[in-house]
C-alpha cells in the first residue's frame, strides 16, 4: 500500500505544483478529479456487466481513461471491485499508462520538453 500512496501523494504535489507556478490551470485538477471518476464509474459498470453476462467496456477503453488522467479512480475501482486487478497483462498496460501520464504531466510542468518540441 505504501508505494501507492507515495505515488499518489507524488502526482497530488506535481498537479499542485504545476497549478501554482501557473503552468497548469486550476481548471486543470477538477477536469482530472472528473476524469477519475468517470474511470471509477465505468470500472463498476464493467464489472457489473461482467457479473450478469452482458456487453463489456472495451479494455482498450479503460486504458484511455488512465492514460487520461483517470488512474487514481481507476485504482480505487480495481480494489473495491476486485476488477482487472489480477489480470497480468491488463496490469501491465495499466502501469504503463499511470507512468506515461505521470511523465506527460512532469514534462509540462517542469518544462522538461524542448521548446522545438512544444512548437511543433
Amino acid at each position: 500500500m505504501l508505494p501507492i500512496a507515495v505515488l499518489l501523494l507524488g502526482y497530488a504535489g506535481l498537479l499542485g505544483y504545476g497549478v501554482w507556478t501557473t503552468r497548469l490551470p486550476p481548471i486543470a485538477l477538477g477536469v482530472l478529479l472528473l476524469i477519475s471518476l468517470l474511470a471509477f464509474a465505468v470500472y463498476g459498470f464493467d464489472k457489473s456487466a461482467a457479473q450478469a453476462g452482458r456487453w463489456r467496456t472495451a479494455e482498450s477503453t479503460l486504458h484511455l481513461l488512465s492514460l487520461a488522467g483517470g488512474w487514481p479512480g481507476a485504482w480505487c475501482a480495481q480494489r473495491l471491485f476486485r476488477h482487472k486487478s489480477r489480470k497480468a497483462s491488463f496490469m501491465a498496460v495499466y502501469w504503463a499508462t499511470v507512468l506515461l501520464n505521470m511523465a506527460a504531466v512532469a514534462a509540462w510542468v517542469g518544462k522538461l520538453l524542448p521548446a522545438s518540441l512544444l512548437a511543433g
